[in-house]
């Protein structure tokens, strides 16, 4: 027990003399007497020149060093500056083994980084050229024996670290970074930290500010954080409350605007575990708010989320002028102002699911679901929405005259110059229609429904779509609607697999009324009627002008109970009826239009034509045939109709119908610009009516021919009668009643 005794007495007894001499050494040795030593030993470690310019102090309780005015200049030029560092240590805490650190202070912090033209900065220079180069380190570092290994009994025995910091001040901190290789500069000024009763185990408050700039682009950022950080002893789990952020921004990025973003809520995670909470998390730019509440369950490859995710009601148009972005110029002005999101984030590991989706588009409501799987980025969407004007969302149509070409144009013709713009823009390239690259990574299955759509002014309701892609296939399995009193129902498979993708289009058309179609599509008033299609097309290529190129197939089509808008064909007959019976036409009342029944026809697709070769319809006393082509690229038709007499046409008598008219064909053409006046497309063909004449003419020399017959026919009867009268004689009455008997017969 003496034994012990004395051991003890010793250790105090040493430690009793550890503690006198450092007590005596701090009263006794004045470090600034050691500058000269402590300057020369820098310079020859390394390339800075330090000037210890203030006084260098220490205490003993608390243990601490405190510099003033240090700097360190690198070839002439500050590399670094240091006002004030004051490092103090809670000596009693270093004898019980839990270090306790008692202030740390550092104020007026100024480090220079430059980077010369040639790309190297001036840090690489800090270090002699005869130290080892990082190569040689490495290799070095590759022959040590490794350490061996900690097993889990001696992680599991190991003391959890006991740190504590009870004041931490960074002040006027300042770093600027500058490359004269590309001219980019990068400053970091009035950086300022204050944390205190920093503890493993427990929270503390910390505060941060700094201002933040560059110069491409010219950015600046003041930013401001406050929230309370805690750490647990083993440093596997972290969390951050309280959390409140402010950065006001500005520069070029906005438009020369200033900008502010905030950042507030809760963030909690274990490492160990690999879990992770958000709680009432808010993020806003501009009048941009985003809320949500998630935890997360796994770091890895495939995580699983759970929680809500929402953005308030804002204005896009607001939002890009307070960013100082370009305006979205709208038909309707009044479009974009209110937008917002929810959804409910779920599912299993490695898939993101949204569940009770609502997306928000000024008066358009969305509602649904979908999923995003990590592992291979496929995409479900099931989305349904209410009714949506497209056309609000259009460019606004430009008004006569306010577009600067024509006056540009003609002020180059006034100055007897020609304008290269137009010849600039017809020169420009083609670009490809879509990304064949990014397609082929798609993976999607996406059901799209609509109650109601107004686009291009056209009215469709109860749209139905069905898409799904993958490795380069997409298909449209579904489009359908119903549109003016009718329904379509379309289909379209795009192969992208190859960098000539192939297309096909299939599509059926029931009952969709044309007049009111082209009415509101293109102003057009023209053709009404039921129209019931069959389209079947095929193309490849990926621009637009190549798909017309190189499409083929064929549109088959019929018209029931429909009528020519702006055009009177009876009268066009007319016209070449009354010509071939020598007469003129007294009627005035013919109208505008021209009812038929059931036109139907087939047009072979070829390229950017449309070859139609069996156009016929049924109309009041005639028979419309005709055959003729289409000319997409140049919206223009010609067609050449013959309108067949089959029975009463007109109660003009200039119209009447007699033998000699009757099934001759009155020619009709159509021919010109559909996109401009569908009026005057369609006139009497006179130079065909030289044919219909010789028809007629045959037509009555047929008749005449007739006729002679009958009358020769006729006259030699009658003499057959007088000859009988006079060989007969009084029997003659007898034999010619018989005669009249039997010709009567």
């Amino acid at each position: 027990m003496k034994a012990v005794r004395y051991i003890a007495l010793g250790i105090v007894g040493l430690i009793v003399l550890a503690i006198a001499a450092v007590a005596i050494a701090v009263m006794v040795i004045d470090p600034n007497t050691y500058k000269p030593q402590i300057e020369k030993a820098a310079e020859d470690a390394t390339n800075l020149d330090l000037i210890l310019e203030g006084d260098i102090g220490w205490s003993f309780i608390p243990l601490g060093l405190e510099l003033n005015d240090v700097e360190a200049t690198l070839e002439g030029e500050r590399f670094v500056r240091l006002d004030q560092l004051v490092a103090q240590v809670n000596f009693w805490s270093l004898i019980t083994m839990s270090p306790q650190v008692n202030t740390f202070l550092l104020d007026g912090l100024d480090a220079r980084l430059n980077v010369d033209k040639d790309g190297n900065g001036n840090w690489t220079r800090v270090m002699p050229e005869g130290d080892a180069a990082p190569e040689e380190e490495t290799a070095a570092a590759e022959e040590e024996p490794a350490a061996p290994e900690t097993t889990d009994d001696a992680a599991a025995d190991r003391e959890p670290l006991n740190f504590n910091v009870e004041n931490v001040q960074i002040s006027n901190a300042q770093i600027h970074y500058n490359d004269e290789s590309t001219g980019q500069s990068v400053t970091l000024e009035d950086f300022t930290v204050n944390a205190s009763e920093i503890t493993l185990g427990s929270s503390f408050p910390l505060d941060v500010s700094f201002h933040f700039e560059t110069n491409q682009p010219q950015f600046a950022v003041d930013g401001r954080l406050n929230a309370r950080l805690a750490a647990n002893e083993a440093l596997n789990e972290f969390g951050i409350s309280d959390l409140e952020a402010v950065f006001d921004m500005n520069g070029e990025p906005f438009g020369g605007n200033a900008v502010t973003a905030e950042l507030a809520g809760a963030i909690e995670a274990n490492l160990e575990n690999e879990t992770a909470t958000i709680n009432g998390f808010t993020a806003s730019l501009a009048d941009l708010t985003l809320n949500t509440d998630l935890a997360v369950n796994g770091f890895g490859d495939n995580p699983e989320l759970k929680g809500t995710v929402s953005i308030d009601q804002f204005s896009l148009k607001k939002l890009l002028a307070a960013l100082g972005q370009p305006a979205i110029e709208t038909e309707d002005p009044e479009v974009l102002e209110a937008v917002a999101l929810s959804t409910n984030i779920g599912g299993p590991a490695g898939t993101v699911e949204l569940s009770d989706l609502s997306i928000t588009l000024d008066d358009t409501t969305f509602t649904g679901g979908g999923s995003y799987t990590l592992s291979n980025s496929a995409v479900a969407l099931n989305l349904q929405g209410d009714a949506i004007n497209a056309d609000r969302y259009l460019p606004p149509t430009a008004e006569e005259g306010e577009s600067g070409a024509g006056e540009s144009s003609q002020d180059d013709e006034s100055s007897g110059q020609t304008s290269s713009a137009p010849a600039t823009a017809s020169a420009a390239e083609e670009s490809d229609l879509l990304p064949l690259e990014t397609l082929r990574t798609l993976l999607l299955d996406i059901d799209l429904g609509l109650g109601e759509l107004i686009i291009s002014n056209l009215n469709i309701q109860e749209i139905k779509s069905s898409i799904t892609a993958k490795e380069g296939l997409m298909k449209v399995d579904e489009f359908s609607g119903k549109l003016y009193y009718g329904s379509f129902d379309a289909n379209v498979t795009l192969d992208a697999r190859s960098n000539n993708p192939s297309w096909a289009i299939g599509s059926k058309v029931t009952n969709v009324q044309t007049l009111p179609l082209l009415t509101d599509l293109a102003e057009i008033d023209m053709l009404s009627g039921g129209a019931n299609l069959n389209v079947d097309i095929k193309t490849t290529g990926n621009r637009v002008s190549t798909l017309r190129e190189n499409a083929n197939g064929e549109i088959s089509f019929n018209l029931a109970e429909g009528e020519f808008r702006q055009m009177n064909l009876t009268r066009m007959a007319c016209q070449g009826i009354a010509l071939a019976n020598q007469e003129s036409l007294s009627a005035t009342d013919w109208g505008t239009t021209t009812p038929f029944n059931d036109m139907k026809g087939t047009l072979i697709i070829d390229g950017n034509t449309l070859n139609n070769t069996d156009l016929v319809a049924a109309l009041a006393g005639m028979r419309l045939e005709g055959d003729g082509t289409v000319d997409l690229q140049q919206t223009e038709l010609d067609y050449e109709i013959g309108l067949r007499v089959v029975g009463e046409i007109h109660r003009d008598e200039a119209c009447r119908v007699t033998e000699y008219v009757k099934d001759v064909v009155i020619p009709v053409e159509c021919r010109g610009n559909f996109s401009e006046d569908p009026a005057g497309l369609c006139s009497f063909d006179g130079s065909r009516f030289r044919d219909t004449l010789k028809d007629i003419a045959a037509n009555a020399a047929r008749a005449k021919v007739q006729e002679e017959t009958e009358r020769a026919k006729a006259k030699a009867e009658e003499k057959v009668r007088e000859k009988i009268d006079e060989q007969l004689g009084e029997e003659g009455e007898k034999l010619k009643d018989a005669v009249k008997g039997l010709f009567n017969r």
